[in-house]
């Protein structure tokens, strides 16, 4: 199977900290679909983070289901990427 062209994928999560409520999935799609997603987020500068084996998994799940206990922490450490990168741009954006 060389050269097999892989699928894109991609899924989008929705997060309230002030919530107690753990985060849902907002949106998942493959190909072109995978490729809206994306745009949108950079277009609305969100930041995005490739984690093929969590996108794999988000897939398996219904649009605003909440992320099991399984993936919390890989969860966990792309939000705590995504706040530091948000911190970043709020220093360099005074």
């Amino acid at each position: 199977m060389a050269g097999k062209k892989k699928i894109k994928k991609a899924a989008a999560l929705a997060y309230d900290h002030t919530s107690p409520e753990p985060p849902k999935l907002l949106a998942k799609g493959k190909g072109a679909l995978a490729e809206k997603i994306i745009r949108l987020a950079q277009e609305h500068d969100i930041a995005v983070k490739e984690d093929a084996d969590l996108v794999e998994a988000l897939m398996l799940l219904d649009l605003d289901e909440a992320i099991p206990p399984e993936l919390y922490k890989v969860v966990a450490e792309i939000l705590a990427f995504v706040y530091s990168l948000n911190q970043k741009w709020k220093q360099f954006n005074l």
